[in-house]
């Protein structure tokens, strides 16, 4: 039978609105499954960063999760270094803030080539079973030689020792600068001391080997043929540990034995 040019102009039409529909539900599906491996990885790394996952740990969701939910994560006014119980940590984009003029500042210039710091940042905070502050972990970030690094950094409940060290995101060459991934490298960091007897920043990578924290307790194996990126670990951590950074937040913990002002 022979069908009217109508009818073949609605039947495409149909067709045609069928397709979009069900493109359009796929890039929402794609784009819901690709927030949630965001936040699970970030959740993945702040674990690692803390000693409460290996990297390379084959972890489900779930486990992934159930670790995650020992944190307690809090909003630190960068401005002021002080918490800011009145904003929610999901609606603090810190990576975001830092392009926006209006939800961050420049910074002179540093070693660390940090042009712009967010107004706020997420911190997560782990507590023993009595509630005591175990640990906390900062966001980093940096220029390496290639890239600019990304990570967590954790440290103890008086803000005086490193307790783990990890990047999820850098472009630095495999096997070279690409090592700051490396768990042997990674685990060098814990128990080295953060600041010297004056309150300056002390801890360093050094180019070549250091000996254990009891030893050398400011200083950490430089990464083999990767001086730039070893240079630039160094100026990231003292830069996010200092006063543009988290050193007005973290003292204030130094100040009152493990509890923030």
């Amino acid at each position: 039978m022979q069908r009217s040019v109508w009818y073949t102009i609605g039947f495409a039409a149909i067709v045609c609105l069928i397709c979009s529909i069900l493109v359009t539900s796929s890039a929402v599906s794609l784009e819901k499954k690709q927030e949630v491996n965001k936040l699970l990885d970030k959740q993945r790394n702040v674990l690692q960063a803390a000693g409460l996952a290996k990297a390379g740990e084959s972890l489900s969701a779930a486990e992934v999760q159930s670790r995650f939910a020992a944190f307690e994560p809090v909003v630190v006014d960068l401005r002021t270094g002080k918490e800011d119980p009145s904003t929610s940590p999901d609606s603090v984009d810190q990576r975001r803030m830092t392009s926006d003029p209006d939800e961050s500042r420049a910074v002179p210039k540093n070693s660390a080539q940090v042009s712009r710091v967010a107004d706020k940042a997420v911190v997560y905070k782990l507590k023993d079973d009595q509630g005591n502050l175990k640990m906390l972990v900062l966001p980093v970030e940096g220029k390496g030689l290639w890239s600019t690094l990304y990570g967590y950094l954790a440290v103890g409940p008086h803000a005086e020792e490193i307790e783990g060290l990890t990047f999820y995101e850098h472009g630095e060459t495999p096997g070279l600068g690409g090592e700051v991934d490396n768990p042997r490298w990674k685990a060098l960091w814990p128990g080295r001391k953060i600041f010297d007897d004056t309150g300056k920043v002390a801890i360093h990578v050094i180019k070549g080997t250091a000996g254990p924290p009891e030893k050398d307790p400011y200083e950490v194996d430089g990464l083999s043929g990767a001086t730039i990126t070893s240079r630039g670990v160094t100026h990231l951590i003292q830069f996010w540990l200092g006063d543009q950074g988290f050193g007005p937040y973290l003292e204030s913990y130094r100040e009152k034995g493990g509890r923030a002002a």
